[in-house]
């Protein structure tokens, strides 16, 4: 799995080379409730396939008419706007009368989009700026912390990995997990000195290393910007990298495990000279209570905390893991108002 913008990027430069005419669309301001942020592409070829997402639907329909009708012109980029009234925002399934602006751009040699490509799949953070009026798109050095910008005359875009995950263990889960992590968006490295594991990896995409965990999470200078899952249930390894990423500003430390594994992992942390605030920050058992129980489902749950806490959403508490399975295996209360029992 790869991130929607990767795919975007490499089919408008796939349908460029196969001689097909394409147009990029970028999403540049929303106003109200929108399905989709400002930043979201499609891209829709001259026979109207499309590859993104810019809404819910309703306008990549509308997009994918137009095209058959009109036909993609090689001119210069245009502004399109969808739901400034009433009747648009509901013909368009806009919410709350909401508002999206888009650049729509032709592609071609100009737009640079080869060379954005190129820099992306080689791990660069890159800035793309198009200028409206010419449709010439140059490249530059980004920091993770830019964002969109668009005054009407240029627009310049944020390309690459902004988030990094850092996932302790090489085993079945870890594959689901990191295959989904990447199509999140995450530069998604794997760290397991165990041959028997990383002998039969085999997950593209991925960075593979198999220096000790502790060793690696100092080298990789986490930040704000860094999560680490711990998934190999041994102590050996999944307490040295936990050890030292609690410590860091990751904004997400997480580790597999049964709640009593986990109590056990807090108390041995405690040995590490770790502060209570610090420990305070691990989630573990990892992720929110769904049910699961296969490898695919585990990995869906863990991510979905990890989403949330990327995006700063406080989860109930009744969605972890700890706290519901405490609450389900409370016994129930049968008792009627005056102590009589309910169900005999």
């Amino acid at each position: 799995m790869e991130s929607v913008d990767l795919e975007v990027l490499r089919s408008s430069v796939r349908w460029d080379e196969q001689g097909h005419r394409c147009l990029l669309l970028t999403v540049v301001h929303t106003w109200g409730s929108s399905p989709r942020p400002a930043g979201a592409m499609l891209a829709v070829r001259d026979d109207s396939l499309v590859v993104g997402s810019v809404s819910g639907g309703c306008i990549e329909d509308d997009i994918i008419d137009r095209t058959r009708r009109e036909g993609i012109r090689c001119g210069s980029p245009e502004v399109i706007r969808y739901g400034v009234s009433a009747e648009e925002a509901h013909r368009f399934g806009l919410p709350c009368g909401g508002t999206i602006e888009l650049v729509a751009e032709p592609v071609s040699a100009a737009s640079g989009l080869r060379e954005l490509l190129q820099a992306v799949e080689g791990g660069r953070l890159v800035t793309r700026t198009l200028d409206i009026a010419t449709g010439i798109a140059t490249l530059g050095p980004a920091a993770a912390a830019d964002g969109l910008t668009f005054d009407g005359k240029s627009l310049s875009t944020i390309h690459g990995p902004r988030y990094r995950m850092l996932v302790i263990g090489a085993g079945q889960l870890s594959k689901y997990l990191c295959e989904i992590a990447v199509g999140l968006g995450f530069d998604v490295t794997v760290c397991d000195p165990r041959e028997e594991y990383t002998e039969s990896w085999a997950v593209p995409g991925i960075a593979m290393v198999r220096t000790m965990p502790d060793d690696t999470v100092v080298e990789m200078a986490l930040d704000e910007r860094s999560a680490v899952v711990a998934l190999t249930h041994d102590p050996k390894l999944d307490d040295l990298a936990l050890m030292e990423a609690l410590r860091t500003r990751a904004f997400y430390v997480g580790a597999l495990g049964s709640r009593r594994n986990n109590q056990a992992r807090r108390e041995r942390l405690k040995e590490f000279d770790l502060t209570s605030q610090q420990l305070a920050r691990m989630h573990g058992p990892a992720g929110i209570y769904i049910g699961s129980r296969t490898p695919p489902e585990i990995a869906i749950s863990i991510l979905a905390e990890v989403v949330a806490a990327r995006n700063r959403v406080r989860l109930p508490d009744d969605l972890r893991v700890e706290r519901s399975k405490s609450v389900r295996e409370a016994p129930a209360d049968t008792s009627g108002a005056c102590g009589i029992s309910v169900n005999g």
